[in-house]
This record gives C-alpha cells, sequence and structure tokens, in this order.
C-alpha cells in the first residue's frame, strides 16, 4: 500500500451481489488495478478465449504450504484489499491499449473487446475470516468464477495475500515471546521496502497485536494509535541551557506561570547530584542533553519521553531525565518516561528502575518508581526472549527492521491452484508430495476438544455431510495412509463463508474494520494450545481429510499419473 493510497481509497461503489453494508470502497493503493499482474495471466486469458474456454466454470484455492519462521501457525492477513480488489476491476481503455501492445500482434481484436466487459459479477469467494489463526494446505480463500477471469485475479491475490500474513504472523510472534503486559511499537516506516511496505507492516502489525506504530500516514489511513519521541540529532543539536529563550511553563490545569522552568530542572538536578542514596552514581551530567530534554519537557509537558542513551545512560541521560521530570511534577504534570536505543538494555533498564524507585522514596513523589521504560535497538524475536530470560525492566518495545522486513523469512509461500472446472474436479502431481494438491471443491472445519482447543482443521467434499458434534470422525492425513486418528469434537467451526457472492442470492460476510480483526487475531491466539505456539519446538498442528476425500485423492491421483513401461 503505498503513502498516497487516499485517492483511489475514498472512491465508492455499488456492490455487485447482496449485500449488508451496500458499497466498498476501493482498493488502499492506486497501485492495485487489473494491471498488477503476471503477464502470463493475460496470455493465458487469450488461449482460453481463443479455445472457447474463456467461461468455463473454475474453481481455485488459495493456500500455503509450510508455516513462516520455523513456526506451527499462520495469520491469515490480506483479505480486506481482495475484495476491495475485485469490488473495483475493470480495465480501462488505456490499460487495454497497454496489453495490446505488450501481446503478440497475431492476437484477434476481438479478444481486446472482451476484456473490455470484464468485472468479477459472476466471482464468488469464500474465505477464512481476516485475523483467524490458520495452517498448510487449508484453502484460505476458494475462489470461483469464469476460468479466464479467476486466472486475471490470481496474481493480484497472491501478492495482497503473502506478506500480509506474513507480516501479521511476525507481529503475532513477537507478541508471544512478550506477554500481553508490554506495549509493543512498530518503527519499521525508515527500513520497509518502500512506502508500499511501509504502510502495510504498519497495517499489519497492528492487525497482528502491536499496539502503536511511528508512521503517520498509516495512523491517518487506518486510525493506528500514533507513538514517537525524538532522535539522537534532537540531542546533539543543543549545546547549553543557555540556549533556551523562552524558559516560562504555565502549571498544569492552572493559571500560575513557573518563569523559569530551566532553573528549576538545574535545582532539581542539584538536590539529585547531593542524594544520600544517588551518591556515586553520577557526577557532571552532559549540559547539552540537559537543554536538550528541558526543551523537549517544555515543548511537551504532558508526554515527556526522552531519549537517554545519546551520551551515557546513568551517568547522563537518567538523571538530566529525571530532573526535567521532577520539575515537570511541581508544575503538576505527569511524565512518560525514558527510551533506551544501545548498549545492554536489561541492565540498563534494571538501573534506571531502582534510579527512579529510590526517587520516589526519597523525595517522596508517587508512581515515579513505575516511570514507563521504553526499549529499541534492531530488537526481534530472540533478542526479546533473550532480554526475558535476562530478566529486565522494560515496559515498551519499538521494533522496526526485523519485524516489517520479515528479516527471519522473506516470503510466506502462498498458492493459488485449479482445483476443478466444470464441476470436474483436478489435481496437480508432483514428485514432491508436499506440492501435490487437494482436489475439488472442498468445505473446511475446524474441530474442538474438551478442554476448548483446537484439534485439528478436517477437509470434506462439498457434498459430504458435515461432521456433528459428539459423532466420532475418523481424519486421515492427506497423503500418508498411516497417520490418521478418530476425533470426537465437542464444538465445531466451519471456516470457510461467503465474502463475495457474486451472481448468487447469498448474502456476503461484512469487512470488519482493522481494530475488530485485531481482536479476533488476540482471541484466536489465545485459543490454541500452548505448545503449538512455543518458538522452540512447537508440536504441529494437525490437518486432515475425511476418510472420502482421502480415497478420492488417491484415486485421482492413480487415474491421473502416467503409467511407466520397463523393457
Amino acid at each position: 500500500m503505498a503513502a498516497a493510497a487516499v485517492a483511489n481509497g475514498t472512491k465508492k461503489i455499488e456492490q455487485t451481489g447482496r449485500s449488508k453494508s451496500g458499497v466498498i470502497s476501493g482498493p488502499s493503493n492506486p497501485m492495485v488495478t487489473p494491471l498488477l499482474t503476471d503477464l502470463y495471466q493475460f496470455t493465458m486469458a487469450y488461449a482460453y478465449w481463443k479455445a472457447g474456454k474463456q467461461n468455463e466454470r473454475a474453481v481455485f484455492d488459495l493456500y500455503f504450504r509450510k508455516n513462516p519462521f520455523g513456526g506451527e501457525y499462520t495469520i491469515f492477513a490480506g483479505l480486506e484489499e481482495c475484495i476491495k480488489f475485485i469490488a473495483h476491476y475493470k480495465l480501462t481503455d488505456d490499460e487495454i491499449t497497454f496489453i495490446r501492445s505488450s501481446l503478440p500482434p497475431s492476437c484477434e481484436d476481438a479478444f481486446y473487446n472482451y476484456l473490455r466487459g470484464i468485472n468479477c459479477s459472476d466471482i464468488e469467494i469464500y474465505s477464512i475470516p481476516e485475523g483467524s489463526v490458520v495452517f498448510p494446505k487449508v484453502p484460505l480463500m476458494r475462489i470461483e468464477g469464469p476460468i479466464a477471469v479467476v486466472q486475471l485475479l490470481e496474481t493480484a491475490f497472491v501478492n495482497l495475500i503473502n506478506y500480509a500474513s506474513l507480516v501479521t504472523t511476525n507481529a503475532a510472534r513477537h507478541r508471544f515471546v512478550v506477554g500481553k503486559s508490554k506495549l509493543l511499537l512498530e518503527f519499521g516506516l525508515r527500513r520497509a521496502q518502500g512506502p508500499d511496505g511501509g504502510i502495510s507492516a504498519s497495517r499489519y502489525c497492528y492487525m497482528g497485536g502491536f499496539d502503536a506504530t511511528s508512521n503517520v500516514a498509516a495512523g491517518n489511513l487506518f486510525g493506528i494509535p500514533l507513538r514517537g519521541t525524538h532522535s539522537h540529532a534532537f540531542v546533539s543539536s543543543f549545546m547549553s541551557p543557555d540556549e533556551i529563550k523562552e524558559k516560562s511553563l504555565k502549571h498544569h490545569g492552572g493559571s500560575s506561570v513557573c518563569k523559569d522552568f530551566v532553573s528549576l530542572v538545574k535545582t532539581w538536578l542539584g538536590k539529585l547530584k547531593r542524594s544520600r542514596l544517588l551518591g556515586g552514581i553520577f557526577n557532571e551530567t552532559n549540559q547539552s542533553e540537559l537543554a536538550a530534554f528541558t526543551s523537549y519537557g517544555l515543548a511537551f509537558p504532558g508526554s515527556f519521553l526522552a531519549l537517554v542513551d545519546t551520551y551515557d545512560v546513568m551517568r547522563s541521560g537518567v538523571p538530566n531525565f529525571c530532573a526535567v521530570a521532577l520539575a515537570l511534577n511541581d508544575l503538576g504534570y505527569s511524565v512518560f518516561g525514558i527510551r533506551l536505543d544501545s548498549g545492554d538494555l536489561a541492565y540498563q533498564s534494571c538501573e534506571a528502575r531502582k534510579f527512579f524507585q529510590t526517587i520516589e522514596k526519597e523525595f517522596g513523589v508517587p508512581g515515579f518508581g513505575k516511570m514507563n521504560i521504553t526499549a529499541s535497538n534492531d530488537l526481534n524475536e530472540e533478542t526479546l526472549d533473550a532480554l526475558k530470560k535476562q530478566g529486565h525492566d522494560v515496559d515498551s518495545f519499538g521494533i522496526g527492521t526485523h519485524l516489517v522486513t520479515c528479516y527471519a523469512q522473506p516470503a510466506l509461500g502462498v498458492v493459488f491452484k485449479l482445483v476443478e472446472i466444470n464441476n470436474q474436479p483436478r489435481i496437480k502431481l508432483s514428485e514432491e508430495v508436499t506440492k501435490v494438491s487437494i482436489p475439488c471443491k472442498k468445505r473446511c472445519f475446524r474441530l474442538y476438544g474438551k478442554e476448548g482447543y483446537p484439534l485439528v482443521d478436517i477437509m470434506t467434499g462439498e457434498n459430504e455431510r458435515p461432521p456433528k458434534v459428539g459423532e466420532r470422525i475418523l481424519c486421515r492425513h492427506p497423503f500418508i495412509e498411516s497417520k490418521r486418528a478418530y476425533v470426537v469434537p465437542q464444538r465445531i467451526e466451519e471456516l470457510l463463508k461467503c465474502f463475495w457472492p457474486g451472481s448468487s442470492d447469498k448474502t456476503r460476510e461484512d469487512l470488519p474494520p482493522l481494530k475488530e480483526i485485531r481482536k479476533r487475531c488476540i482471541e484466536q491466539l489465545e485459543q490454541m494450545r500452548p505448545d503449538h505456539m512455543r518458538r522452540l519446538n512447537p508440536t504441529p498442528y494437525k490437518v486432515s481429510v475425511s476418510g472420502k476425500l482421502y480415497d478420492f485423492i488417491h484415486f485421482l491421483w492413480l487415474n491421473e499419473a502416467p503409467v511407466g513401461e520397463l523393457q
């Protein structure tokens, strides 16, 4: 999604098919157009058209083959953007002219007239709701419609789902490591892969459990809470407190004014230096840093948060911060805290916490010992886990590069496979069993056990009798004969729901707001069994097929595979 997304995103049109909400806005990113596809989609569309096959009814599954980051779960994201894309799908004359120039001159003119008439009014999309925990092989989306049109959607759908699901999963894994009580702040814009990656990352990290972003454009577009303080440049831009010209600051909630806030800060710094309990921790602090913190406190007295590692955290940064914080406290302001951005974050956070607690005890400042400590500095899942084991006193983590670039794994590997055409199931075979597709139009169910945890996902043929609560169900691995188990579910959830009914009269599921999707994501993760969630050696989650579908897969496999002949 590009930062310039607003122009296209505010346009509204009537949705085809029945709809609860009536209208769907355009894609968040104006680059998401019918041309956001691979050339071979248009060459196939022409070949389908030339053969008279373009309107044959096809069913495709969109799924992935392996969970990312060495884990055993994935978060599904990107559905809303897919629905926005097809709601506005229409090739313009300029786009058709470009396609004509890109295809061989032998392509007939009538094909381009066919392209002019294409829309998604006859497409049906069934999908797992966005923000759900999902697993390999289970269709995230089932797309039905005229084969040429569905093929033209393939690349854009895969693009919109791939990164969105990957970075949402990455965010969820970071959240799992730090626990529920810590604030997670996404600071990745400057390191993201371009503006599209930056905006998308902010949206999907929030969906995956982060609390706020530094990305102002994402805050504007999606309503994500914003957080941020100052950089090292702000601190080093000052030379001395003498530079501060406007020294007055009004008391919080009152009419009285402190005429020389700078002197008040210096008075407090002197008290800290003479403190019986703090003696020896610091001596002379850096005066340019003191000036920067004082100036920043004057600018933001109600939300003062200082970056304290420009010169020396404990000998300068923390004492200077506390002097300004205590002066603000005298005027009735509540101070937010500090940010650490280098060095031994576990040790520094613990030492800073002791410093704050000592001040609260010696000077009788309620709550000062609980001041927020934020840590940044190229954090990732592994370092967060290490900090947890070392013991730290960090309240908030600002995470950027490793989060938004998905440094540990750059792609999810979503695929888009034909599973049925003209009511005839189709299968893709491979020498690699993991690449064999599961044929036919399917229904997908999640079976829950007595403790409330999901036990297994099972796929059945569309016309099979669905599983029932309390009924003994045989669940089989799609390809390995010996892997099977009986399950007696206590609750059953059907996973695929209609999000785009096409020309049918089915009711479309609403697209919930981002905050609701985030809530769903958090609730889904809380439902998972802890051993499926752990960072190291997680227990694989079972994905299965019904006995009937298992038999049909292997019948079709044998029927379609060529038989060799030995001479």
